[in-house]
């Protein structure tokens, strides 16, 4: 597949995972992307994960037509895109290994070598020529890992963007590109904004045509969409207007006060309710609306003097992402002595300016008329 006249793509599709990293659902796959320039000299862009090391290398062999490779850039050393270093350096003897210093070091660690005989390191605006091609190195620290380096082709105006831009599922998936791409972002790179603000200033001055992430399509049209969406994610900036109800319920009572107020909040007009049962639910989804919306209302019942574990992993995922900037109510019950909204605040205390509503609901064991009519007010609250 070609990206421009001299820019091929070689990479995989992976059907074979069910959780990557170990944690996040794929139902669709997830491409491990690889780059082939085509020039005096030829320049691999990074290799692919473990499991498809035949299939990369077909690809490459294919796309080379004959020639051999000058040059592996390793833009990132996550083992999905680094795993093939030392198979493609076996099956190319000339070759030279172009990355970070931070990157060699990493190798070292996982491979028993820092090929200091065949490697060129680079830094901040230096530069690699492959003939008409010019190659300009970014780096990229904690976006999300701190070898990270992107690399721009001031040629064809290629960003090759690591795992920036990137989205779950496979290639041949036709699929929106944003509700996956945040997905990825909230759930891996999250934590990272300032240093994602930090490469979108960098970058912003280039002359960009087409986006090469590693994981997901190239973007080709309407880049401003694609980085107005980083921009906005990486602030912690509200997405779009709308309420999450994110609830745990152990015998039933606290899923009936969490649908309540869905069906309150739909009746009084409310332009969006998301309702998420985190005992059921793909955590990583909930978890990206949580950041998508501007309110949340948490919901869990009292649970060995703490709260429901699903609930206190929910939490602890909008916490270690670096959650802020958002409203948040809380439901609580318990049937001798609730101390779940507490326990909830103080899991929050880390979180930057969040605004917690006054409207608190308490339910002993059951809804009554006393926290049903709670229930009312917490939706007019959500929605002034």
């Amino acid at each position: 597949m070609k990206i421009t006249n001299d820019v091929i793509y070689i990479g995989v599709n992976d059907y074979k995972t069910d959780l990557f990293e170990g944690q996040y659902q794929i139902p669709n796959g997830i491409s491990y992307n690889s780059y082939l320039i085509v020039d005096q000299k030829i320049a691999v862009m990074d290799t692919v994960d473990a499991g498809f090391t035949k299939e990369w290398l077909s690809n490459l062999d294919k796309a080379l037509c004959g020639r051999e490779p000058d040059y592996l850039i390793v833009q990132h050393m996550e083992p999905d895109h680094s795993a093939n270093i030392v198979n493609f350096l076996d099956t190319y003897k000339g070759a030279t290994i172009v990355s970070s210093d931070k990157a060699f070091t990493m190798m070292k660690n996982f491979f028993g070598t820092d090929f200091s005989d065949r490697r060129i390191v680079v830094k901040e605006n230096d530069t690699l020529s492959l003939g008409k091609h010019n190659l300009v190195f970014l780096t990229a620290p904690m976006v999300h890992w701190p070898e990270v380096i992107v690399t721009y082709d001031t040629h064809d105006r290629i960003l090759f963007s690591a795992d920036g831009f990137g989205k779950f599922g496979a290639l041949d998936v036709e699929e929106d590109w944003t509700d996956e791409a945040r997905r990825y972002y909230i759930g891996i790179v999250g934590k990272y904004g300032l240093p994602v603000q930090t490469l979108l200033k960098k970058t912003s001055g280039l002359d960009i045509s087409i986006i090469c992430p590693l994981h997901g399509p190239a973007l080709t049209k309407d880049l401003g969409y694609y980085i107005g969406k980083y921009d906005t994610w990486s602030k912690y900036a509200v997405e779009d207007e709308g309420i999450v109800i994110a609830y745990t319920s152990i015998y039933g009572n606290t899923k009936k006060a969490a649908l309540l107020l869905a069906e309150r909040l739909q009746a009084k007009g409310a332009k969006k309710v998301v309702v998420h049962d985190l005992a059921r639910t793909d955590m990583a989804l909930a978890v990206a609306d949580a950041f998508r919306y501007d309110k949340l209302v948490l919901a869990t019942t009292t649970y060995n003097g703490e709260i429901f574990p699903f609930m206190r992993e929910f939490i602890n995922h909008l916490t270690e992402r670096s959650y802020q900037n958002r409203t948040v109510a809380f439901i609580e019950n318990g049937s001798w002595m609730p101390v779940a909204e507490r326990v909830m605040r103080t899991m929050l205390e880390k979180s930057k300016n969040l605004t917690y509503l006054d409207t608190s609901v308490k339910i002993l064991s059951a809804l009554n008329a006393e926290s049903t009519a709670k229930i009312e007010a917490l939706a007019d609250a959500l929605l002034n």
